[in-house]
Formats: C-alpha cells, sequence, structure tokens
C-alpha cells in the first residue's frame, strides 16, 4: 500500500509540474511503477548485497531520472562506499575540506528520520559548520535501516532546476524505496538469525559430543565426523603426531582408517610438514606462497587424491604461562607444540567461503581442546590402576553395597576352594597301542631287492625248531656274487698248487738238494694253510648269502603299510635299513606313552611316594583311543616301563606332543584288560592318556603349568 502511494504522490508531482504531453506522462507512471514493482521484487530475493546495491541503486537512479547516487553502507562502524552510479560527477573529490564536510553530511543524514531528506546545493545546518552539501546538486538521501539498527544510506544526485514540487516528490519516492530496501535487510537479518541459531545448535551438538569420551580414538572420530557436518565440506581428517611423525587416526565417514592406502600416507607427510611449519595452511590450486616441504608434500598429496581445497590446521594444546602470583591474574595462553592436526578438504569446488573459514577455525579450536584433554589425561602414569581406582568407590555405595558383598563371599568362597579342595592330579600326554611282541626287519647288506613274497596283513610263521619261518623277501648282492666267485677261483688255484707242489715233492727221478725239498715242503704247508682259509670264508660267505633270503622270525602279521610299492624289485637298500615290521597281533598288547620331558618331575615324585609304602606300588593310568573316545580304558606302568633316559622325537604320532616339548620319555603300560579292546584293533592306534600323580589343591592343578612357568623363567632368574 505505502508503495502505491508514493507512486500516486510522485504521480500528482509529476502531473502538475511536467509541461510534457499526456502520453509522456503516462509513459513515465508505467515505467516507474514497473521500475517500482521490480524493485519490491528484488528486495524480497536471496540475494548477496553487492548484488543487490547495484540493482537497487541503477533502478532508483533510472525511475528519479537523477545524474547519479551511490550507497553507504557500515562496515567494522564506519561508512564506506558499497556502490555508485556517476558518482564522480559530485566534483569534490580533490577537495579535503569538501570531503570533510560530506562525510560529516553522511553521518548526520544515518541519524534522520526514515523519510527522505533534500540538502539544497552549497548549504549546511544551523549550528553545525563542519557538515553541508559541498556539490552543485541537490542531494536527496535517505537511511535504510532496520528494527535493531542503521545498516546503510542512499545518496541520489538531482538536478538543482528541478522544481521545488518534483523534488519533494523524489524525496517521498527515495522514501519509499528505501523502505523496501528496509524490508531486504530485514529479511536478511531474520535468516542470519535463523542460519546463526543453527550454527549455535550445531556448535552446541558439536561441542557436548566430542567432550562426551576421553578416549584419543573415540574423540578423533568425533571431531571428524561431527566437525564435517558443521564445517559442511567433503571431508574432514584428524592427524595425530607419534614421535616426529604424523599418523591418520580418523577420517569422516569411515569406521576404520586403511594406513597402508597411499593417499592416507600421503596426507599424514601433509600433516607432518604443516605442523613442522607451525602455521595454518590454505590451499586452493595455488603453492607459490608456501613453503618448500609444505608445498611438495601438498603436491604429492593432490596428484593422489585430486583434491581441490585443502586446509590443515595444526592442534596445540593451550597452556598457561608462568608468570608470579603477584601478578595481573589475567593470564595470556601460550601455544605449545602441535600434537596433530586438523584437516579439512573439499574434492570438487575451490572456493573457500568466510563462514566456512570461520566454522574451521572454530572446530580446530574445539577440537585442540577435546583431543588435547584425552591425550593429557591418557599420559598420566598409570592412568588405568587409578581409573579403576576412582570407580571402585561406587562398589561400597548404599545401593551396590549389598551386590560387593555377595561377590566378596563369591570370590572368597572359590579363591578357598582353590586352596583347600584337593583334586585328581594327573600329566596328559598322547600314546599309541603297540602289540607286546614285534620285530622290525633289517637289510643286513648293501643290496637290493631281488623278490618280495608279503604284503600289507600277510600271515607269516616264525623261525623255531619245527619251521623255518616265512621267507618275507629275497635280496641281491652283486659285491657277494662277486666276492663268491673270486673265493671260488682262489681255491682252484690252490688245489692246482697243491696238486703240484705234491707232485714235486714225490718225483724221484729228480735228485733234490735238501734245501729245495724244504722249500717245497714249506710251500705246499702254506699252501695247505690258505686253502683252510679259503674254506672258511666261503662258509662265511655262503652264511651270507644265506641271509640274503629274509624270513620271519616270529609268528604274526606285517603291519607295514604298502610294503610292495616301498620294496619294489631291484630296489636298493643299505646295511640296516629298516624294511618292514612284524607283530603278534594275538598276543598281548601294551600302551607306549611320549610324555613331555617337564612332566616327569611331578610322576617320578608320585612313584616315589607310592613306594613308601608299598615297594611294589605301580602308577595307574587312563586313556581313550581316538577311534572310541567315549570309553576309557585303564593300565598299570609296568616294571622299568619308564625310560631312563629322554629322548627327541619328531615320529611319536602325535603333533601335540611333538610341539609341547621336543624331549620325550617314553613310557610302557600294561592293559587291565585286554579283552576290553575293540577287535578292529590296529597297531599305532592312537591314544590320549593321563597318568595318577595323586591329588593336589585344585588351584594348583589348574594352573600348575603357569606356577612352573613363573618359578623357571621368574623366579629362578631373578631372584
Amino acid at each position: 500500500m505505502s508503495s502505491i502511494n508514493s507512486v500516486s504522490s510522485f504521480d500528482s508531482s509529476i502531473s502538475s509540474s511536467s509541461s510534457a504531453s499526456s502520453s509522456s506522462v503516462e509513459q513515465t507512471k508505467v515505467r516507474i511503477r514497473y521500475l517500482l514493482g521490480e524493485i519490491a521484487q528484488l528486495s524480497s530475493l536471496d540475494i548477496p548485497p553487492d548484488e543487490y546495491h547495484a540493482e537497487f541503486l541503477n533502478r532508483v537512479v533510472s525511475a528519479m531520472g537523477s545524474v547519479g547516487g551511490a550507497i553507504w553502507a557500515f562496515d567494522a562502524g564506519t561508512l564506506a562506499l558499497a556502490y555508485q552510479v556517476n558518482f564522480h560527477s559530485v566534483g569534490f573529490q580533490g577537495d579535503a575540506d569538501a570531503n570533510s564536510r560530506h562525510a560529516r553530511l553522511l553521518y548526520r543524514m544515518t541519524q534522520s528520520s526514515g523519510a527522505g531528506t533534500l540538502v539544497p546545493p552549497h548549504s549546511g545546518f544551523e549550528g553545525d559548520e563542519e557538515s553541508g552539501n559541498p556539490t552543485d546538486w541537490v542531494l536527496v538521501f535517505c537511511p535504510i535501516r532496520t528494527e535493531l539498527e542503521v545498516v546503510g544510506l542512499v545518496e541520489i544526485l538531482q538536478r538543482p532546476d528541478s522544481d521545488p514540487m518534483i523534488q519533494r516528490g523524489f524525496a517521498k519516492f527515495l522514501a519509499q524505496t528505501c523502505a523496501l530496501a528496509n524490508d531486504y535487510y530485514k529479511n536478511r537479518q531474520l535468516r542470519n538469525f535463523g542460519e546463526r541459531q543453527n550454527l549455535w545448535t550445531l556448535l552446541e551438538d558439536f561441542t557436548r559430543s566430542i567432550h562426551l569420551s576421553l578416549d584419543v580414538n573415540e574423540t578423533a572420530y568425533t571431531v571428524a565426523n561431527e566437525g564435517r557436518r558443521l564445517i559442511e565440506c567433503d571431508r574432514v581428517s584428524v592427524a595425530l603426531r607419534v614421535g616426529g611423525r604424523c599418523r591418520i587416526v580418523a577420517v569422516s565417514g569411515q569406521d576404520i582408517v586403511d594406513k597402508r592406502s597411499t593417499a592416507v600416507r600421503l596426507l599424514a607427510k601433509l600433516a607432518t610438514a604443516v605442523i613442522k611449519a607451525g602455521e595454518p595452511v590454505w590451499y586452493t590450486g595455488d603453492t607459490t606462497n608456501l613453503a618448500p616441504q609444505v608445498e611438495r608434500a601438498i603436491d604429492r598429496y593432490v596428484d593422489e587424491s585430486h583434491t581441490k581445497t585443502i586446509a590443515v590446521f595444526p592442534l596445540a594444546k593451550r597452556k598457561r604461562a608462568d608468570y608470579e602470583k603477584d601478578e595481573d591474574p589475567t593470564r595470556r595462553e601460550k601455544a605449545a607444540y602441535p600434537f596433530g592436526a586438523l584437516i579439512v578438504e573439499q574434492i570438487e569446488s575451490s572456493r573457500v567461503h568466510e563462514r566456512m573459514r570461520k566454522r574451521i577455525e572454530i572446530v580446530a579450536d574445539h577440537a585442540s581442546s577435546a583431543i588435547g584433554n584425552a591425550i593429557e589425561l591418557h599420559g598420566i602414569f598409570l592412568m588405568p590402576l587409578w581409573r579403576l581406582i576412582g570407580k571402585s568407590k561406587l562398589l561400597f555405595t548404599a545401593s551396590m553395597l549389598p551386590k560387593t558383598i555377595i561377590v566378596t563371599i563369591i570370590l572368597a568362597a572359590v579363591v578357598a576352594s582353590l586352596i583347600l579342595v584337593q583334586w585328581k592330579f594327573q600329566m596328559h600326554c598322547d600314546g599309541t597301542l603297540e602289540p607286546g611282541i614285534r620285530r622290525n626287519i633289517y637289510a643286513p647288506v648293501d643290496a637290493e631287492v631281488k623278490q618280495l613274497f608279503v604284503d600289507h596283513n600277510s600271515k607269516v610263521t616264525g623261525t623255531n625248531n619245527e619251521s623255518e619261518g616265512t621267507i618275507l623277501l629275497e635280496l641281491y648282492s652283486s659285491e657277494l656274487e662277486s666276492a663268491w666267485m673270486k673265493l671260488l677261483g682262489e681255491y682252484m688255484e690252490i688245489l692246482k698248487q697243491i696238486d703240484s707242489l705234491k707232485i714235486q715233492e714225490l718225483n724221484v727221478d729228480k735228485k733234490l738238494t735238501d734245501y729245495e725239498l724244504t722249500q717245497i715242503r714249506g710251500q705246499l704247508e702254506a699252501a695247505n694253510i690258505r686253502l683252510e682259509t679259503n674254506k672258511k670264508q666261503q662258509i662265511l660267505h655262503k652264511e651270507q648269502m644265506a641271509n640274503l633270503i629274509i624270513r620271519s622270525p616270529i609268528n604274526g602279521t606285517v603291519v607295514t603299510w604298502d610294503v610292495k610299492r616301498r620294496l619294489s624289485n631291484k630296489r636298493p637298500v643299505s646295511r640296516m635299513q629298516y624294511l618292514m615290521e612284524i607283530a603278534d597281533e594275538t598276543g598281548e598288547w601294551q600302551l607306549e606313552l611320549a610324555m613331555p620331558e617337564k612332566r616327569m618331575g611331578y610322576i617320578l615324585e608320585h612313584q616315589k611316594n607310592l613306594r613308601k609304602n608299598d615297594p611294589n606300588a605301580k602308577l595307574r593310568v587312563e586313556f581313550i583311543m581316538a577311534t572310541d573316545p567315549n570309553k576309557k580304558y585303564y593300565g598299570t606302568v609296568i616294571e622299568n616301563g619308564i625310560h631312563d633316559r629322554a629322548e627327541v622325537r619328531s615320529d611319536t604320532g602325535s603333533a601335540a606332543a611333538a610341539s609341547s616339548s621336543l624331549n620325550i620319555v617314553l613310557i610302557k603300560v600294561a592293559l587291565d584288560d585286554q579283552d576290553a579292546l575293540p577287535a578292529s584293533i590296529r597297531p599305532g592306534a592312537e591314544c590320549s592318556a593321563r597318568v595318577d600323580c595323586g591329588k593336589k589343591p585344585l588351584g594348583y592343578v589348574l594352573l600348575y603349568e603357569v606356577i612352573a612357568f613363573v618359578q623357571k623363567n621368574v623366579l629362578f632368574r631373578w631372584f
């Protein structure tokens, strides 16, 4: 309604004073109404002040037909030229006194009412000689104000020869257009208040969330994620210094930081370089003003991540300076060496708005406090212990005291049980079931397999008075064959030599001297000795040849697996090489245990205690088979069944026994009930056994290995 009144008053002024034709007047009115509508629409938009000033002033100057004009805005309490149209035509720019009078006039007009004010050329105010209009133009002023403050001033240059009524119409028109400008600034202030309220809400949530925890990593993750929401950027990262280098501990939107990632490692190097420089770094595409080490780090990271904007703020815990107590109580703060850095990134945009810049500074300041407090807390000596002690007082409050008493009684009962209750103390190990009668077959000489007569699970009979035993295999030795042929050749040569010497001795035609006869008889005696030696060697050689046919020493079964493959024809074997095993599965069985040497002390101690009362007492053993773990079997350690020496064994058949201790002591156990064994049992069946070692306190039974470790590696070594 006000805009309509202003147009009506302005139109009446034009109609009463204009000498132009009626059509020209109507065109002017329409044009003024159109411009005024544009200004009203422009004032309702959310556009920056610079853009609004330009559009507003151009339309006002055009509607009023003015020479020019200017919009002055308050900047930090001082009026500054925000926008102007032909304002250079004022003509006093080089005159310092005129500038001073004009400046004082501007400040005076900001205190005027909302109506437009006309100031004639070269005029002033009564009682105020320092302010006035130093120009040749009529100056029309109107302040732009909101309910809270004056935000600016509009100044229009009008020709001095215009009709006074038209000039007053101009003043009213400017007042009404400034009222529209007032609406623009009121709306802008309302929006600013809304954004500020939203910012305060976000800042309050951010501050509360980052101070909820005193865990360093948790606080860093909160700063990264909540800081990104507050700053309204693409990514926020937090780096903490470890020694002389930084490592990335939190990245917004990521639960886990991949420290082996190339981008993460380069970002950590960038944070390290900025911390050493000690100043915040802003990168928007230009690195000319950065330190060389920072520039290199940024270039490498940007090449990897293609980030357009990077802001790196060092984080440092602020500390009070140490001053004398009698000095000013307001103590200054000084920044310590940075403990980390806050890294803000924009991936697509390279513009940093002032709002974003301020928010980054706020987030960095709060992050320094929150993360610094967490680091300082965790740096306290024995902090977990003090925290536990601090929490322990909750156990003695009125609500928790009954629960504390109950838990204490339970713990006391458990400790008493561990000390007073006696429990079976048994040493566990692995073992195998083996027949009591078994023989291993070895190669008697270096030879090769000529023929194999048995296979796995073949039944054989042993060598005895009634039988020579089943032939297992026949070997062939080229060395024995060659030696036999050599012995036979030597035997024939000796016989020929003996025959020749006898002929010489009995030849009566030749007259031999006593000396020659003695020589012949000596040679004959030596030949007879060699002949006897050769015969004995032949007997020994025949025995060796006979040993190439290997027979079973006992009645039983071939238990070696896949004998035919292992002993195929012409397979070379060496002397005392293991060939196969024969076991009598129909006889008694025994359990062979592979007990780790470190557990033998408990077994021997219990055996000694048993034999104090009964010299014939035997150690009891219980075991289960791997094929049937639900059924238990029992036995006793046979007399002299514990091997006198420990041996290193890797073929015990138990990976667990071999891994627990390479030093193994063999123990043989006689079974209480042979008939209880399953009919399908095979030699080498794996078993798990426990040797009875009497009774010990329950706590010792459960923790004896820990006690032995402490005694060996702590008490003995250090005390």
